[in-house]
């Protein structure tokens, strides 16, 4: 599916325990497939050295026992309207952790194997005044 990305869009960020599951997979890997289902542009799954969340259980990989249950984050930009489309797919599907909602804007969006015809074409989306 072609996505045109052209100037504002919504940064989502989700905010997850590396040990957290959703019908015996991790949670991380649930929320993926789901994303990727319903056609969004992309995420990125980020693994945090430290954290701490609602609980203020410390999380971090300097002791073997709380290193099974980094932080996570999965980040994802997309139109507000594809956002909202999903929230009722995230509260479903996550326990414990925080959502996060901020605008972005986008100047660039390409696969990296795109002929050079092509990436001139993506270079330049986000970047022409509206």
């Amino acid at each position: 599916m072609p996505h045109r990305f052209k100037g504002e869009r919504t940064l989502m960020r989700i905010f997850i325990g590396e040990s957290d599951k959703y019908h015996g997979k991790p949670l991380y890997e649930a929320l993926l497939e789901k994303l990727r289902a319903k056609g969004l542009a992309g995420a990125t799954v980020l693994r945090g050295v430290a954290g701490f969340g609602a609980s203020s259980m410390m999380h971090t990989d300097k002791v073997l026992r709380l290193s099974l249950d980094l932080p996570l984050i999965i980040e994802i930009v997309e139109t507000e309207e594809t956002i909202q489309s999903i929230l009722p797919d995230l509260d479903e599907m996550i326990g414990g952790g925080l959502v996060t909602l901020e605008r972005a804007r986008v100047i660039l969006y390409r696969p990296a194997n795109a002929r050079s015809s092509q990436q001139e074409l993506h270079r330049i989306e986000g970047l022409e005044p509206e």
